[in-house]
């Protein structure tokens, strides 16, 4: 799936919308005309940062909303309900940047099948489930099987429990930011 220039802002102004009116404790008004596309069910996760350090990561791996719906979900719940950081406050609205990453449908895989810098993982065993995107093991410098590593400690597993016992998928995702849609 390719997104067209236009449609990449739009989707990027509905995450900056929503994180906007959930940070302030606003209704987020319904979009305007929706292109079709926008209607789908997709999965996506919506990332926010400051400084350059990540500051909210929240989305969907499956397919359970249309996306425009995904997209508003993921935003709020980014600046709000990360637990690994204090919701945003107002006075940090303007310092923040947009990640959107539009993700494809999981595949089963193995461990051979992974390929860094194309998919991003899902690892599960039991109640334990891991989610990275394809684009944190490059960010990171990782080699395959530092990804799959991290992905198992992600959910909670031992590091080399990828080896055996655990359910792995891939999937692949298209990544757009605030930076590169200006």
């Amino acid at each position: 799936m390719m997104f067209t220039a236009e449609q990449r802002r739009f989707l990027l102004t509905l995450a900056r919308d929503a994180v906007t009116c959930a940070v302030k404790h606003l209704p987020l008004p319904p979009p305007a005309a929706l292109d079709a596309l926008f209607t789908q069910p997709l999965g996506a996760f919506v990332t926010l940062t400051k400084d350059g350090n990540l500051r909210g990561c929240i989305g969907y791996p499956e397919a359970v909303y249309p996306l425009h719906e995904t997209i508003a979900r993921g935003a709020a719940a980014a600046a709000l309900q990360d637990p690994r950081f204090p919701p945003v406050s107002p006075a940090e609205l303007s310092e923040l940047h947009i990640e959107i990453s539009v993700l494809s449908p999981l595949q089963r895989a193995t461990p051979e099948e992974v390929e860094v810098g194309t998919h991003g993982l899902v690892i599960e065993k039991g109640y334990n489930r891991g989610l990275l995107l394809p684009q944190v093991p490059v960010e990171w410098g990782w080699n395959r099987e530092e990804f799959l590593a991290h992905t198992c400690r992600k959910a909670g597993l031992p590091a080399d429990a990828w080896h055996a016992g655990v359910t792995l998928h891939t999937f692949t995702a298209e990544v757009f930011s605030e930076e590169n849609e200006q």
